[in-house]
């Protein structure tokens, strides 16, 4: 059972949030806090799993209560839940120890997703923010080659595959996305790969990036 702590100054969030994560047969809310100092008592005491932390607070903001967190509870992860879609919050947070980075416009779609992923132990950033963060490590990436786009061989489950890929997204969740079996998704995720002569996703996010292909609509 994930042990989850939401961290949040208004109430009518939290009360949904808590509706949302104690529907799941493998989380429940163990407290509840409207600021950063608030939420560093709460998890001393109750020795979370997870605290859902945001930015915005009075007094003890997210950002400020980020490493009191990590220091009280170290083998808690903590999962950035904001409304600001600004790649240097993102940046600081993940640099303060945050495990995760999700908006709250997308918390119905995905957040659960993101709480699973944490706890795995990877690190999970909203999707629409991933080309954003990529660009600011390679920018040398944006700049589109002027002869030939790969891209343009692959098929359209091919495409929509690997784009989700290069956002982050795992084999199951695309499976749920697309509406497919995950044994389909590895079969489209091969051909594109071998398609485009790439081997690693790494390559994946940088052909995807110089190709413009993160910046479709979802």
């Amino acid at each position: 059972m994930i042990r989850v702590i939401l961290a949040d100054d208004h109430a009518v969030l939290r009360s949904g949030l808590r509706l949302l994560i104690d529907n799941q047969p493998d989380m429940t809310v163990v407290g509840e806090a409207g600021d950063g100092a608030e939420a560093l008592a709460k998890a001393q005491d109750s020795q979370p799993d997870l605290i859902l932390l945001d930015l915005n607070m009075p007094g003890l903001d997210g950002l400020s209560a980020l490493p009191k967190l990590k220091e009280a509870v170290p083998q808690c992860r903590i999962l950035i839940l904001t409304m600001h879609d600004d790649t240097s919050y993102l940046q600081e947070a993940l640099r303060g120890g945050a495990a995760g980075y999700v908006l709250k416009k997308a918390v119905d779609s995905e957040l659960l997703l993101a709480i699973r992923a944490v706890m795995r132990g990877e690190t999970y950033v909203h999707s629409a923010m991933t080309g954003k963060l990529l660009q600011n490590v390679m920018p040398e990436a944006n700049t589109a080659p002027t002869d030939t786009n790969p891209w343009k061989t692959l098929s359209e489950r091919e495409h929509d595959v690997l784009r989700l890929v290069a956002l982050g997204y795992t084999n199951a969740e695309i499976a749920d996305e697309l509406f497919l079996s995950v044994k389909t998704v590895e079969t489209y995720r091969a051909r594109g790969m071998e398609k485009l002569d790439l081997q690693t996703r790494a390559q994946l996010v940088k052909s995807a990036l110089q190709h413009n292909v993160l910046d479709e609509d979802a």
